[in-house]
């Protein structure tokens, strides 16, 4: 007989993921323990919860994954079971088995269930032999490079030589001919060997046109298997996923039903309780088949993408892993479940496209996602991006009765996107969103990797934006700013000009030369800031008007956020060119800012010890001949 609900519940996790289970758990009246590092101590999942402990240094090694420790706290707290969320340790059977050896809940599969689709080849031979086709490969015992030569010559090129325990796009190797099979056999297995102490391989067919689609599966332990449908998650950049969506576009009936019937045999090969999801490479080529979709591998655990699937069933998947972690049966039967329209998912990360997609850290002074859509994420308006965890800030999701109007509202979202001083990936997921072949669905895991340059945007502000940004500098105050930042209507006086720059550059724009962008942004008294298209601009307030200065204006400007831990110069001083002037930190490095050319400080607008965001005037040198 099922047991009672959970009624406490410690999440060994952090951010977005934690603070989603936190959210369920308390619908459900769940009391919830929260674990934190020394970075997370004011973390958005830390003030959530109903209690919240200490676990140890930033370093993710010696805190969220130290298993014994996060297992000492539910038993000292009283919770009843722990929830592993995705990542850190998740899929570690063995950190599984010990909460189980604890007298305490596990919320996912059984250790024993991980362990069999833990490692690539053997996955793949229980699958075999459970009907569920697999890519054709080799996954023999024998790993002698001569016999993994022939096996290779054997299948064709191009194969994918792939580590057995391998995973997160780590260990693979794509070989287009028989003369680059040795070097990159060598390459892989020296990789796996550093990465998972493993250096054993399998290898695979490569799929020239691949789509990434993963099937939804849930299982209880009075022996249920249902599937919630497809998502394609073809969208990658370096085998990571940027935009996922369900239920996969193109798909008809037939399809989705041998799918996602060979997903559910897989998980009952498995014996499966909990959330999984099995991978499926699909060759899209003559548009997706069911004789061309190939089992690839199964996650243990909870999605980062299962909004999408709640979406469009109407499920709420992390209700269901409790429910099913106390003993339940599943909530729904098979023929109770069905698609209702099409969802979209952009993960929002903390990054610079513009150079080469960077991690960019620190403080969020303005954050606002907007009201449209369901934003799952892990801070709030002053949190931190810190530089120890992945960088992602936010999951954007839009539900529609079509694809077409779930595109449309996305990129919306993505448009009222207003974050500083951190970047963003949100104007690359605006331009992936409206690109022409995303729209048709004409799409592989390699769409990124081509159109990169075109989905990049461009760094720097038009006309019409510098325009904008003007307008924002002269418009009216309202009556109560928001977060003490200063609001704005678009509505300049006739033929007002304002002084701004960028880089060091500053002009006189002129408020009626043409067009301004619709945007939004807000002013201090140092720059103006404007969002467009997911993308954001900051320009400097000239308080002395100097206009057309370009590159001999001499400011020294901050090339990314950080803190000033050294001045070494005086306002009135003379220097040369190349003299150092400042030194910053950021993200663990100094960078030292030098002067561009022999003058006079004129201006020194910070000191040792000042935070500065990015594009910050912090000095600025008179050119010799002007001293």
């Amino acid at each position: 007989m099922p047991g009672r609900l959970i009624q406490s519940l410690l999440i060994a996790n952090r951010g977005e993921i934690a603070c989603r289970i936190i959210r369920t758990a308390r619908a459900l009246g769940v009391r919830t323990v929260a674990v934190y590092s020394d970075a997370d101590r004011h973390a958005l999942h830390v003030r959530m919860a109903d209690e919240a402990v200490h676990i140890g240094p930033s370093p993710a090694r010696e805190s969220y994954l130290v298993g014994a420790t996060i297992i000492a706290v539910a038993e000292a707290t009283g919770a009843e079971a722990i929830h592993p969320g995705y990542g850190f340790l998740s899929e570690n059977a063995d950190f599984a088995q010990a909460v189980i050896d604890a007298g305490l809940i596990w919320v996912g599969p059984k250790p024993d269930s991980i362990r069999a689709m833990g490692l690539k080849d053997a996955a793949k031979k229980l699958m075999i032999a459970a009907s569920v086709p697999v890519t054709p490969g080799y996954l023999g015992e024998n790993q002698s490079p001569k016999k993994l030569k022939a096996e290779a010559d054997a299948m064709h090129y191009p194969i994918l030589i792939k580590a057995v325990a391998g995973g997160g796009g780590k260990g693979m190797r794509r070989v287009d001919a028989g003369q680059e099979f040795m070097g990159a056999l060598d390459s892989c297995k020296r990789e796996a060997a550093s990465s998972f102490g493993d250096d054993r391989v399998i290898l695979e067919k490569y799929i020239l046109s691949p789509r990434h689609i993963e099937v939804q599966v849930f299982g209880d332990s009075h022996g249920n298997v249902v599937h919630l449908f497809e998502r394609d998650c073809s969208l990658q950049r370096r085998h990571q996923k940027v935009i996922e969506e369900a239920p996969a576009p193109g798909m008809d009936a037939a399809t989705r039903e041998a799918v996602c019937a060979a997903a559910v045999r897989a998980a009952k090969a498995v014996n499966y309780e909990g959330a999984g999801t099995i991978e499926f490479i699909a060759d899209a080529s003559q548009g997706l088949r069911a004789d061309r979709t190939w089992f690839m591998e199964m996650n243990t655990r909870l999605q980062v993408e299962h909004p999408v699937t709640e979406e469009i069933t109407g499920v709420d998947l992390v209700e269901w892993q409790l429910r099913v972690a106390s003993g339940e049966p599943l909530p729904k039967t098979q023929d109770e479940l069905e698609i209702n329209g099409h969802a979209i998912e952009a993960r929002l990360y903390a990054e610079d496209p513009a150079k080469g997609f960077l991690p960019s850290v620190g403080r969020l002074d303005h954050f606002d996602l907007g009201d449209e859509g369901r934003i799952e994420s892990g801070v709030e308006e002053g949190d931190a991006i810190s530089p120890y965890y992945d960088p992602m800030i936010a999951k954007l999701i839009v539900h529609a009765d079509n694809r077409e109007d779930a595109i449309t509202g996305l990129a919306g979202v993505l448009d009222g996107v207003e974050v500083w001083p951190v970047h963003t990936n949100a104007g690359f997921l605006f331009n992936a969103l409206l690109h022409p072949e995303f729209g048709t669905a004409e799409i592989d895991t390699g769409f990124i990797g081509r159109e990169l340059d075109e989905l990049v945007p461009d760094p720097e502000p038009d006309e019409a934006l510098w325009r904008a940004a003007a307008a924002v500098a002269t418009a009216a105050e309202e009556e109560e700013p928001l977060a003490g930042l200063v609001g704005f209507r678009l509505n300049a006086p006739e033929n007002a000009s304002v002084v701004l720059g960028r880089g060091g550059e500053f002009r006189s724009v002129s408020l009626d030369e043409g067009e301004m962008a619709a945007v939004s942004g807000f002013r201090d008294e140092e720059r103006v800031v404007v969002f467009y298209e997911g993308n954001t601009y900051a320009f400097d307030r000239s308080s002395r008007g100097s206009v057309g200065a370009a590159a001999g204006d001499g400011a020294i400007v901050a090339p990314m956020p950080g803190r000033v831990t050294a001045v070494e110069v005086k306002k009135g001083a003379k220097v040369t060119k190349g003299q150092r002037l400042l030194t910053l930190e950021a993200m663990k490095m100094e960078h030292g800012l030098v002067a561009p050319f022999d003058g006079v400080v004129a201006e020194l607008r910070t000191k040792a010890g000042a935070q500065v965001g990015e594009g910050a005037v912090l000095a600025r040198i008179k050119m010799k001949e002007d001293a």
